[in-house]
């Protein structure tokens, strides 16, 4: 158990960041991030050590989230979008309640793996080494599918 703990007190805070990438909800992303440990704790046996277990974790994460979007409905693409053009970086507009809530309806928007990547980098604070490790991926692929979500955006935007 002490070796579980441990995994739980290194990678906790990491989790829960990816967690609140995802969902923009402190609350719903503390209780992903138990769920998500809790879970890992039961398929223990089923890592098999050949991948980090910090993308183990994250991929938990992401089903977990997926699942409790899908029992409450919350993934809801018709959602009406009525945005403000503007020139910048779409970094800089997160710090914008308004600006941060029309990228983020555009952001559902978006098809995978666009809306994933680019969660993770901006909300989830990941860098692309890390992104391409969860998806199985190169870090140029990473960084090529982050800047093609942002082009998306910004003309959404304009």
């Amino acid at each position: 158990m002490t070796d579980f703990q441990e995994v739980y007190n290194l990678y906790f805070r990491d989790v829960y960041r990816y967690a609140l990438s995802l969902c923009r909800d402190a609350a719903k992303a503390e209780e992903i991030t138990q769920e998500t440990f809790y879970k890992a704790l039961q398929k223990l046996d089923s890592f098999d050590g050949k991948g980090k277990i910090f993308v183990w974790l994250c991929q938990i994460a992401k089903n977990t989230y997926i699942s409790m979007c899908r029992k409450e409905k919350h993934l809801d693409a018709s959602a009406d979008t009525e945005l403000l053009p503007w020139d910048g970086s779409i970094e800089e507009k997160i710090f914008d309640q308004e600006a941060a809530f029309a990228i983020h309806k555009i952001l559902h928007t978006l098809e995978e793996p666009y809306k994933e990547v680019f969660s993770l980098r901006t909300f989830g604070e990941l860098s692309f080494k890390q992104i391409a490790q969860l998806f199985g991926k190169t870090e140029a692929w990473a960084r090529v599918t982050y800047h093609r979500a942002r082009l998306k955006i910004k003309e959404e935007l304009l």
